[in-house]
């Protein structure tokens, strides 16, 4: 016996890249499963099938996968802190950021905002980004 889901339909994937761009531009924001299955126009339950069938995971971690990603150019390129990287890609509790960043990356945020510091790279200024909306980008491209 075969645990091999049956692959969504190919009409249905036009609606699952919707809802994935969707958590791309809106990282940042409160994501739900209610939410993402809005956005692709389907049930919550079809739409957590059919998207793990189709990216091979879950929209959960993809969302998280997402915000790491993104918190480690903020890390990597500006002089933000820890916190206020968390805060800037969806997260509400540090903890909770630290913890799946070390999962992710491997490295703890700080060791790995450390790493590049110390290899002389120029960093954005905070107050910068800040102004400027860098870390809003993406939230703004509808």
């Amino acid at each position: 016996m075969s645990d091999r889901r049956p692959d969504p339909p190919l009409e249905l994937l036009p609606h699952l890249r919707r809802a994935r761009d969707h958590a791309d531009r809106h990282y940042a924001a409160p994501l739900d499963l209610d939410g993402l299955a809005a956005a692709a126009g389907v049930s919550k339950y079809y739409f957590l099938r059919c998207f793990a069938a189709t990216y091979g995971k879950t929209p959960a971690v993809y969302l998280a996968e997402r915000r790491i990603e993104r918190a480690q150019d903020l890390l990597r390129a500006t002089n933000i802190t820890v916190t206020e990287a968390c805060l800037l890609v969806g997260y509400t509790s540090l903890g909770s950021f630290s913890r799946k960043f070390t999962d992710l990356v491997g490295m703890t945020p700080s060791a790995y905002q450390a790493k590049f510091a110390a290899q002389g790279a120029p960093m954005i200024p905070g107050c910068y980004v800040f102004m400027h909306g860098l870390s809003d980008r993406r939230q703004q491209d509808h």
